[in-house]
């Protein structure tokens, strides 16, 4: 039975690695799943949430770059490795954007940075100030590769740490609803009768209400925030989960291999987790991958109405809301790279689902 087993999987993978966008959707949600787990190793800013605000240098074209001042503060930054890697720097220096700068009597003599023309504030700072007094290596000519936001912020270091929430909603959101979807659908079809008909018609209620208002109103009762988001839009999906279990579990309830596992004495949970649920888990794989796709535009639309992570948190469907505006005032593309890698990663998700449907398929 194991070797069985053990050549059906070697034959789904086969098939799987023969469907070529399959593939290359599998490899690129393990790239942004890095590129969500390391954002701030790769963002150019590192500081928590990317927050560095540069009100005179927003809404700036891609391959911007600005002469940058750093002023060292005197607050001591005592944080572990971990906590940089995972959360971001708590970044207590002053960044300036400046357009030149000078040395007078033993202070830095610099010009702030002004857009549209104009000329831009002088002001000094002692050279005390600085470690040293080495002014040199704080002042440096930093690119914002993707250009600013309206704030000022590096819109490339918002995009990478913006990932984390699309990408790891999936996640939670998916393991809330296979949780919650195979316990109540194994159950209503394994045991049938006013079981099934009682949580038939829970589903059947909860089916009726529109996902985005449900998740709206679980949202509310959480209240808004990372963590409630999750929560919600797991809380809301479990019901196809649960429908596709049941009918599976009623279609192989009465297999032999069920019969046998009953006339030899096995209690109902064993009989459900070990023989019914491992038999009946490709269709569920297929649903889950498609929920991860629903999850991510689902949290994108709760961020753009407000409701889903809150400032300064980067989140992409956030980003959409703050700049899609924008896209008459002549710089379309700070709506359109968090729309794109929305629309990227909701593909890869259904493509990665269409595959696995035909791989786990045994009629093919």
């Amino acid at each position: 039975m194991s070797k069985d087993n053990n050549s059906l999987s070697q034959l789904a993978l086969q098939k799987f690695k023969k469907n070529i966008w399959g593939v290359l959707s599998f490899w690129f949600i393990v790239f942004v799943g890095v590129i969500s787990i390391f954002a701030y190793v790769l963002a150019p800013d590192n500081s928590q949430n990317a927050n560095q605000m540069h009100l005179t240098i927003h809404s700036k074209k891609p391959g911007f770059n600005v002469q940058m001042l750093t002023i060292p503060s005197q607050i001591k930054n005592e944080q572990s490795f971990f906590s940089k890697v995972f959360y971001g720097v708590k970044n207590t220096d002053t960044e300036i954007p400046i357009t030149n700068y000078k040395i007078e009597n033993n202070e830095l003599v610099y010009t702030e940075y002004a857009s549209d023309g104009l000329e831009g504030v002088t002001k000094q700072i002692s050279l005390n100030s600085f470690p040293n007094q080495d002014y040199k290596q704080f002042i440096t000519l930093k690119t914002f590769q993707f250009g600013t936001d309206k704030y000022g912020r590096d819109y490339l270091s918002r995009i990478l740490i913006g990932s984390r929430i699309s990408f790891f909603i999936g996640f939670i959101a998916v393991f809330i609803s296979l949780i919650i979807g195979i316990f109540m659908g194994s159950i209503a079809g394994y045991f049938g009768g006013k079981v099934d008909a009682i949580i038939m018609w829970i589903i059947n209620v909860t089916w009726s209400i529109p996902t985005l208002l449900l998740v709206i109103a679980i949202t509310l009762a959480l209240g808004k925030g990372f963590w409630q988001v999750f929560i919600a839009v797991g809380l809301t999906m479990w019901v196809e989960v649960a429908r596709v279990v049941r009918g599976q579990v009623i279609s192989v309830k009465e297999m032999q291999y069920v019969t046998a596992a009953r006339a030899l004495g096995f209690n109902d949970y064993r009989i459900i987790t070990r023989h019914i649920l491992p038999n009946i888990m490709a269709p569920v794989i297929v649903i889950s991958a498609a929920n991860f796709a629903g999850a991510i535009l689902i949290e994108s639309g709760l961020s753009f109405l407000g409701i889903g992570a809150q400032p300064p948190m980067a989140s992409w469907g956030a980003m959409i809301k703050d700049h899609y505006n924008y896209i008459i005032l002549g710089k379309p593309y700070l709506a359109l790279i968090p729309g794109l890698c929305i629309m990227l990663l909701v593909m890869a998700f259904m493509l990665i689902g269409n595959a696995l449907r035909d791989a786990l398929d045994v009629k093919n």
